[in-house]
């Protein structure tokens, strides 16, 4: 049963607070969710939909008369900064690898009282991201993977990303960009950088939208990766990989297995 203590009205800015609090047995405490939440596929049937990443609808919130609203990264420092003038409580995490993500797990789950299943399902997570990274260890080859996380612009993968594709089995081809926290501090000013970095493999995962594999090859110069080559181009649902939470360290990272074993096995 969900406990007494902590914050009883939450909204969800984003999708990861939503599925750990599912995931905790807490959903209860939930008023409101963000208009992207997939997972789990009922809370979109059961909770109101009053936020999008980079916009909200505050007079919306602020009539579910939340206790708590919980978010992510600087992008959405506008929408809290206006709900914290509104007498809100506000918690905006900034977690950009996958121990932040462990660690968001528990930490939200001490917020609401439930430390204890916190501490099962981050543990969970750890197991699983071991025994991938095991499985990893046993393949024949390691491939370069250039990962995108959006294309006009093109963006490179964030650090958890690059860090779930090195547990995978694979090599992020942009390790130095990886560690940068903004979005605009891994746009690639120069798309030719990818083909000189010769990826074996390209995964794309843009937010919001379909990937475009045909797009990409057909891109200039990029005939001569050998990824694109080999046709191997593949899509990562973003809801699964993008979102720093639990979907990632599980479902995710299989995907991303998935794909780089494949690849080994016939490489």
């Amino acid at each position: 049963m969900p406990s007494a203590t902590g914050p009883q009205r939450i909204v969800c800015l984003t999708e990861e607070p939503t599925e750990v609090l599912y995931a905790l047995g807490e959903e209860s405490r939930i008023v409101g969710i963000s208009g992207f939440t997939v997972r789990p596929p009922r809370a979109r049937k059961e909770k109101p939909k009053v936020s999008a990443f980079t916009s909200a609808k505050i007079d919306e919130i602020l009539a579910l008369e939340p206790d708590f609203v919980v978010g992510f990264s600087d992008i959405q420092a506008d929408i809290a900064r206006e709900l914290v003038k509104a007498g809100v409580e506000v918690w905006i995490s900034n977690h950009r690898s996958v121990a932040g993500i462990v660690d968001y797990i528990r930490r939200l789950g001490a917020l609401v009282g439930a430390h204890e299943e916190a501490e099962a399902y981050a543990r969970r997570a750890e197991a699983h991201v071991a025994d991938v990274e095991r499985a990893a260890a046993a393949l024949p080859r390691r491939p370069r993977v250039y990962f995108e996380e959006w294309d006009e612009p093109p963006i490179t993968g964030i650090r958890w990303v690059a860090e779930l594709v090195r547990i995978a089995g694979g090599d992020d081809v942009f390790p130095e960009r990886a560690e940068k926290p903004l979005a605009r501090d891994r746009i690639l000013a120069d798309p030719s950088e990818v083909v000189r970095r010769s990826p074996d493999l390209i995964l794309g995962s843009w937010c919001g939208k379909k990937f475009r594999p045909e797009k990409v090859a057909a891109r200039a110069g990029w005939s001569a990766i050998p990824a694109v080559r080999d046709g191997e181009l593949h899509e990562i649902k973003s809801p699964i990989i993008l979102q720093p939470g639990p979907a990632a360290l599980f479902d995710g990272l299989d995907a991303l297995h998935r794909i780089i074993a494949a690849w080994a096995a016939t490489h």
